[in-house]
């Protein structure tokens, strides 16, 4: 007799027996899968600490710089005139500035040809230089040869020119009188002259005809664009308290060494640019609150995590976790701890940056302003390093603390490596569970099929003794 589906040859109700049988086996499950989301909650937890430690220690290498302590406020009386930027170490100052001459570039025009026309072929030779006198002192860089054909326009003339990188800017001007070719050295100062000679094919260099038209040298002031009005390359001319300075560009680079002085306009006679330099407590004071800001979003975090709410009786996340505990107390350690003796400022109270029985720091903005007049010893108190390179100083033990937390195998990396291991050690327990669940359904299953088989087997028997023993009864009647 065959059994088309477990349970019908004994009349048990088979699947829902299987069915809780199996439910029973799986019961492990709950617990490994409540513990995998509490490992993925930690591992969260940890991501989002390592990610505020490493914003900790940008904030704190600020503080370990020297340019952090260097920044400078700079002002000018006639910012439209002379500005100024710090571009390096500098220091607190004021000096006046005068401006005489700004730096230009040498630029000439050619006379007017028809428009669309033809200046005539041959070879221009470019050079770049300085005039003095009207004597021409070429520089460093190798004269240019550009070859102009018969049937070039100024514009292809001007675009060769370009092309040469001779140090000249060519452009054609259109107007009613026709087109002209203007010149202009790419470079301002007076070593960015330029001369122009030709070697004109029609034999005469000299005639204002043909290429001889685009020649511009002062030694023959009657020739080419030599005879027309031109501006002469110079360097801007300034003084600083009275000294006299020079350069090719309209900027005196460490002229007052970090700074980068502009200059844009010419100043009258008696009528200088006062420049003032002065110590920026303003950046100073934010970076000490972003590192303020960044230690207090680290040990809010740790402390929320690993808190019992009395109250609500809830834990935190990384509740009774080693790692974070230890990790706050460390941090809190490092500005509690102190290698620092006989310095104005040895702590951070000192300087008006107090911790709370929360951890946190609170800054009093009108101390830390009246401790930044010192700022030596301010600094000292944040980057301040032994004779055998050992820090001391508040940041720079921070900096050195944060990095071996955030090291490749520090405390942080090693933490989630831990987690990860965890999770798939969890991962696996949940698989055996299944496994076992697995095969003791397929166990039920065969079980109960060889019961309804015996079971069926039993009930034809009944079945047929019935049938004898009613027959058997109707003949004796």
């Amino acid at each position: 007799m065959a059994i088309t589906s477990v349970g019908i040859g004994s009349g048990l109700e088979v699947e829902d027996i299987i069915s809780k049988l199996v439910a029973l086996e799986k019961k492990p499950l709950e617990g490994l899968q409540a513990k995998a989301e509490k490992i993925q909650t930690k591992v969260s937890s940890y991501g989002e600490i390592k990610s505020l430690v490493s914003t900790l220690q940008d904030a704190v290498s600020k503080l370990t710089l020297d340019s952090g302590w260097n920044t400078l406020a700079v002002k000018s009386s006639k910012e439209s005139a002379v500005s100024v930027s710090v571009t390096g170490i500098a220091a607190a100052t004021s000096f006046s500035v005068g401006v005489q001459k700004l730096a230009q570039s040498q630029s000439t025009v050619s006379t007017a040809i028809s428009a669309g026309g033809t200046i005539g072929s041959g070879q221009l030779t470019l050079e770049i230089g300085s005039w003095n006198a009207g004597v021409f002192t070429a520089g460093t860089a190798a004269a240019v040869n550009v070859t102009v054909g018969a049937t070039d326009t100024l514009a292809q003339v001007a675009a060769k020119i370009n092309d040469s990188g001779a140090g000249v800017v060519a452009t054609v001007l259109s107007d009613a009188s026709g087109d002209r070719l203007m010149l202009r050295s790419k470079e301002t100062g007076a070593v960015s002259g330029f001369r122009i000679t030709t070697a004109d094919d029609d034999g005469n260099n000299a005639d204002n005809a043909g290429l001889s038209r685009l020649a511009f040298d002062l030694a023959q002031p009657t020739v080419g664009m030599a005879a027309n009005s031109y501006q002469a390359a110079q360097d801007a001319v300034a003084t600083i308290n009275g000294i006299t300075v020079t350069s090719a560009k309209n900027q005196l680079v460490n002229a007052v060494p970090g700074l980068t002085i502009s200059l844009n306009e010419v100043t009258p006679a008696g009528a200088d640019a006062l420049i003032t330099t002065t110590v920026d407590k303003e950046a100073m004071t934010k970076n000490i609150q972003e590192f303020v800001d960044a230690y207090n979003a680290v040990n809010t975090l740790l402390a929320t995590s690993t808190k019992y709410d009395s109250e609500t009786k809830t834990a935190g996340d990384l509740q009774g976790d080693g790692t974070a505990v230890g990790l706050r107390n460390s941090l809190r350690s490092v500005l509690a701890t102190n290698g620092m003796t006989g310095n104005v400022f040895n702590s951070l109270s000192d300087i008006g940056i107090t911790m709370g029985r929360d951890g946190n720091l609170t800054v009093n903005g009108a101390k830390l302003s009246t401790s930044l007049d010192d700022l030596e010893n301010v600094k000292k108190l944040f980057i301040q390093r032994n004779a055998d390179g050992t820090a001391t100083g508040l940041a720079a033990r921070m900096k050195s603390y944060t990095g071996e937390v955030l090291s490749f195998d520090g405390l942080l990396n090693n933490k989630t490596d831990a987690l990860a291991r965890e999770s798939d050690r969890n991962l696996s327990e949940q698989d055996k569970v299944n496994d076992r669940a697995t095969l003791a359904e397929a166990r039920l299953r065969k079980t109960y099929t060889a019961l309804d088989v015996k079971m069926g087997t039993l009930q034809a028997l009944a079945n047929y003794m019935d049938q004898q023993v009613s027959q058997w009864n109707k003949k004796n009647d």
